[in-house]
């Protein structure tokens, strides 16, 4: 889950070996990308212990410090690769010390998309989206099974744990008794059956704007991309090409921890951002937009239990339950990240991911005790509406 820092500061080294290394690393490299190591700069950090760092050369590159005994770098690399072939604009790798766990990237700009938009604009926001949903199409469409690992019965429940370990335990504070447990572990029974349902792609896993990004032309924040992109949909037979948009590619970041799993995941990451919400008419729209494209490109299947490639309205449920999936993992991950990791900005956006939840589970009669659970665990009664409302 990326939160990066918006500007450039020094880089500090809780470890003066670790900064001997990278200086080091970068002295090798500098003849040959022209790197000027002295212009190291902090560039971003994320909810990892991963951070990058910006260093002038011949252009622009960035380093990945990523410690390896707390990340892997591989599942990094090897996603890069499949992105790349999939033609998606994903940092190169120019260099890889495996060892300490640096590595050399191009530098794909300053800005996310999510700097472009404006939460009181949707109109100009809906460009940036139908983009960035052609891009997920693009990725979706180079989908093999037994490259990257399952997104299994036993990964999403390990993740749903995170709730009640994290949010309702430890941040909450809140003992939960027999009955709430059963209430809770039925509903995730539910969410599982649901989200296991669902055909199979790539799954970046944290698909949203904060970590695209914009191509580097000179924009105005709420500024849309160029008009006269082409659409994604453009072989016979429904296959996807490459979309093509004058401004550019938008740049594909923080893909390491990508599965093989539910179609419905990334496009729920999308349109319910851990960062920026939007009423439930934008959402609709992206959302039929991008089930019409993945429908022609033959990502949903014919045979399809479910019936999604004739109907939007069984698809789009099972986006919802699968959002509440996220929702669920996410308020967790935010508790932890706050509680152990001392980094109590991200909890600061808990309360739109408690809104997901109750706007979901009010929705569904088979989610009626986890939409109850979630208000006696909150301490109030659950608002009135659906919560898709911009916060």
């Amino acid at each position: 889950m990326s939160h990066p820092l918006n500007r450039p500061g020094a880089v500090t080294w809780a470890d003066p070996e670790r900064q001997a290394r990278c200086m080091q690393w970068l002295a090798r490299l500098a003849p040959v990308h022209g790197l000027r190591p002295e212009t190291l700069r902090l560039a971003s950090a994320d909810a990892s212990f991963r951070r990058y760092l910006r260093v002038d050369g011949q252009h622009s590159f960035i380093v990945m410090d990523a410690p390896p005994d707390k990340e892997d770098c591989a599942p990094f690399v090897q996603v890069q690769g499949l992105m790349q072939q999939a033609g998606l604009n994903v940092p190169q790798v120019f260099d890889w010390d495996r060892a300490h766990g640096f590595l050399l990237l191009s530098d794909l700009g300053q800005h996310t998309v999510i700097e472009r938009l404006d939460p009181a604009d949707p109109q100009a926001a809906a460009a940036w989206y139908r983009q960035a949903a052609d891009t997920l199409l693009q990725w979706q469409l180079a989908s093999r099974p037994g490259v990257l690992p399952p997104y299994s019965d036993a990964l999403l429940r390990r993740e749903l744990a995170l709730f009640p370990d994290w949010y309702v335990a430890q941040h909450r504070q809140v003992v939960l008794s027999a009955a709430q447990q059963q209430v809770l572990a039925q509903a995730f029974d539910r969410i599982v059956a649901e989200n296991l349902s669902a055909p199979s792609v790539f799954v970046h896993r944290d698909f949203m704007m904060r970590n695209l990004m914009a191509p580097t032309l000179p924009a105005a924040r709420g500024s849309l991309p160029p008009e006269g992109a082409q659409s994604a949909l453009g072989r016979p037979g429904g296959g996807l090409m490459a979309p093509q948009y004058p401004g550019g590619p938008l740049g594909v970041l923080d893909f390491q921890d990508a599965v093989f799993g539910p179609i419905t995941y990334d496009i729920a990451s999308l349109l319910r951002d851990a960062f920026i919400s939007w009423d439930e008419e934008f959402v609709l729209d992206i959302t039929v937009r991008y089930w019409e494209q993945a429908r022609k490109a033959g990502l949903l299947g014919s045979a399809s239990a479910s019936g999604w490639g004739d109907d939007f309205g069984a698809f789009y449920r099972s986006v919802e339950w699968m959002g509440l999936q996220r929702h669920l993992k996410v308020a967790g991950i935010f508790a932890r990240l706050t509680l152990r990791d001392g980094k109590p900005r991200y909890l600061q956006d808990a309360p739109r991911f408690i809104a997901y939840i109750r706007a979901t589970a009010r929705r569904y009669r088979e989610l009626g005790p986890l939409a109850r659970l979630v208000d006696q665990i909150e301490g109030d009664a659950a608002p009135v509406g659906f919560a898709y409302g911009r916060m």
